[in-house]
């Protein structure tokens, strides 16, 4: 179209645009409850315990020797010499006793009655604007 035809019209044809806008806030979710609970409960120990014991037996030899006996072991026994010199006419050394010194394992029953504790874990949910329940349990996660 001319400007310069008279006849000719002029339209106006308007445009449109969207603009979109984005905000946030915050919104109330589920109320969600965990609390931890302990209990205890008793068990009983009952265990071997090992201890040794020396069991100690004088032995008489009473028998003449040239020198001290060196202390010894046979088997799980440690015999160890013990001399006396007496005046004879001529000395001499006698063997008088042996003590056998042997190595007792003794078993005792070791009893006891002990305390253990156990957590769990209470979880209760509420949706939002609802009311808070007491620990109506919903989910349960245990520890040992």
């Amino acid at each position: 179209m001319s400007s310069a035809d008279p006849s000719a019209r002029e339209f106006i044809v308007p445009v449109h645009a969207e603009d979109v806008t984005i905000t946030r806030r915050v919104v109330q979710g589920d109320v969600v409850r965990v609390s931890v609970v302990t209990s205890e409960h008793e068990q009983l120990i009952d265990e071997p315990v090992f201890h040794d014991r020396a069991e100690i037996e004088h032995v008489p030899v009473n028998r003449p020797v040239d020198a001290v006996p060196e202390m010894r072991q046979e088997g799980d026994v440690t015999i160890i010499p013990v001399v006396e010199e007496i005046i004879v006419t001529q000395r001499r050394l006698v063997l008088k006793e042996e003590i056998h010194i042997r190595r007792v394992r003794v078993e005792d029953r070791h009893r006891e009655q002990v305390t253990l504790r156990r957590q769990q874990a209470l979880i209760t949910r509420s949706p939002p604007g609802g009311p808070i329940p007491e620990h109506s349990q919903t989910s349960t996660t245990e520890g040992d």
